[in-house]
């Protein structure tokens, strides 16, 4: 199977809010996805049609090659998910919370305890696995929801935010994790995201929705190349405003920023550094170091979302 999820013209409507409209995707199995968008943009209200616990007002889409109208208990089974909300039982303890979990997934005995000793070791909390919830900190309960949806071995995880509310420190080590299970099971992670920082660092590919519409889709560098030329930073002196009104005529130049003592000049596609760097010298301005500085998903995003 090339692909572990296809949408066709997607849409689910609430009276005249178009939540998800008319979303056309693809998402190549064995990847993470990241499915970027500003909150209120239509991401948890598409994993939701892509589980069928919403049926779509428009389109089809398939999961794992089932369709989701009419196969959506098959879809469940074979899919983790973990949502808004945790779905942890507080006054358990971490071990019993996932053996419960592989009970209602019918797994035997032997297998059901292999597999939580493997989970909760590879994310850090096998030494606390008898532990009682209530203590722990929220960032130690995303990890233990994270092994919950990876239990069964499912081939397709939904990730709705995940690191939503966690501190920065807390965020980057289950950033570190997910990366580690990806690689490590194999699986297909969808994973929903206004974290721009999370989504560059994890995911092979990325679609940006915004009010419910596909933006873009590419991997992170593709995304980037499609935000056209990169950006020369340029630290010296004598960047008088002549100068830099000269920079702004050239057809190879976009836009040129004067900020702290240095420029930012913002290249047209194919256009080379070197004569740019010849001007100011004969304009001049006295240039110590030039380096290029290439868009980063947060601008491209920014961009996209503003362009819409």
């Amino acid at each position: 199977m090339d692909n572990a999820i296809r949408m066709e013209g997607l849409a689910r409507h609430f009276g005249t809010v178009r939540a998800v409209d008319d979303l056309s995707l693809d998402v190549p199995a064995g990847i993470v996805f990241g499915f970027l968008g500003p909150n209120g943009s239509g991401k948890t209200t598409t994993i939701r049609l892509l589980l069928g616990l919403l049926e779509p007002t428009a389109g089809r889409a398939e999961v794992l090659g089932f369709d989701t109208r009419t196969q959506a208990d098959a879809i469940r089974e074979r899919c983790g998910a973990l949502l808004e909300h945790p779905g942890l039982y507080e006054r358990m303890s971490a071990q019993a919370n996932l053996d419960y979990y592989g009970r209602i997934n019918r797994m035997p005995a032997a297998e059901r305890a292999a597999r939580i000793e493997a989970l909760l070791t590879r994310l850090d909390l096998w030494e606390r696995r008898k532990e009682i919830l209530t203590g722990w900190s929220r960032g130690m309960k995303q990890k233990l929801a994270i092994a919950r949806a990876l239990l069964h071995r499912p081939p397709l995880v939904f990730l709705d935010e995940p690191t939503a509310g966690l501190d920065a420190v807390a965020a980057a080590a289950l950033r570190d994790d997910l990366a580690g299970l990806a690689a490590h099971e194999g699986v297909t992670i969808f994973l929903t995201t206004h974290n721009l920082t999370e989504a560059e660092k994890l995911c092979a590919r990325v679609a940006v929705i915004r009010e419910g519409r596909l933006l873009a889709v590419g991997s992170p560098d593709e995304l980037r190349a499609r935000a056209g030329g990169s950006r020369l930073i340029i630290t010296g002196r004598g960047f008088s405003a002549e100068v830099c009104e000269g920079l702004r005529r050239l057809d190879q130049v976009r836009a040129v920023e004067c900020v702290n003592g240095h420029l930012a000049v913002t290249l047209a596609d194919g256009a080379e550094a070197a004569p740019l760097v010849g001007l100011l010298v004969q304009a001049g301005a006295q240039v110590e170091e030039v380096r290029r500085d290439s868009s980063s998903l947060e601008d491209v995003f920014l961009n996209l979302v503003e362009a819409a």
